[in-house]
């Protein structure tokens, strides 16, 4: 499969994002902040152009590296993951188990907080989400990982809005990669 350029691919991304995701206006955060902006990636990575760019960014951000499973915080996450567990097999024949991580356990059936197949203690596992703020439900999600005895030193996000998940998340040992910050949106009239 021949893919362009990571730099055009990364362009593609941005552009989506941009003229999909981030709007401006009067918004209540996840965090209970306020904020001017807002960027829903749901809207671009729940799109097959939009998962596959992302998809192959992050890939791209992790080649070299011996990574047994991808996941995050369910619902941002959720078509990152799949994306990237798809592609891993689909374009470099190196399959990368995915999983999803709720805020809790479930109370019936399996009561299980961490969902997808069996994943071995000890194993290195990347988490991705759509868009940091203060990190809270990335920070959630790593020490869940963590407690299961898990290698987690890396998250990856599509947009990190700069409000503190990276300093959160370097608490934990663990590096926040980000695609893209907020000074590139704010910085940059609509396309």
């Amino acid at each position: 499969m021949n893919t362009p350029g990571i730099a055009k691919l990364r362009r593609e991304l941005f552009s989506l994002i941009k003229k999909e995701a981030y709007c401006e206006g009067d918004f209540l955060l996840s965090s209970g902040k306020r904020s001017d902006y807002y960027i829903d990636c749901r809207k671009v990575t729940l799109t097959s152009k939009g998962a596959y760019l992302a998809a192959l960014l992050i890939l791209d951000a992790i080649k070299g590296k011996k990574i047994d499973a991808v996941g995050g915080p369910t619902i941002g996450a959720d078509p990152i993951v799949g994306a990237v567990s798809v592609l891993s097999l689909v374009k470099y024949n190196k399959p990368i188990k995915a999983f999803l991580v709720r805020r809790s356990a479930k109370s019936h059936g399996l009561q299980r907080q961490i969902e997808g197949p069996k994943i071995k203690k000890g194993s290195c596992v990347v988490v991705v989400d759509d868009v940091a703020t203060t990190g809270g439900s990335l920070i959630e999600t790593v020490s869940c990982l963590k407690k299961k005895g898990l290698r987690v030193d890396k998250v990856i996000v599509l947009v990190d809005r700069n409000q503190g998940a990276r300093e959160g998340l370097k608490k934990l040992k663990c590096k926040l990669i980000s695609l893209f910050n907020i000074e590139e949106f704010r910085n940059n009239p609509k396309r």
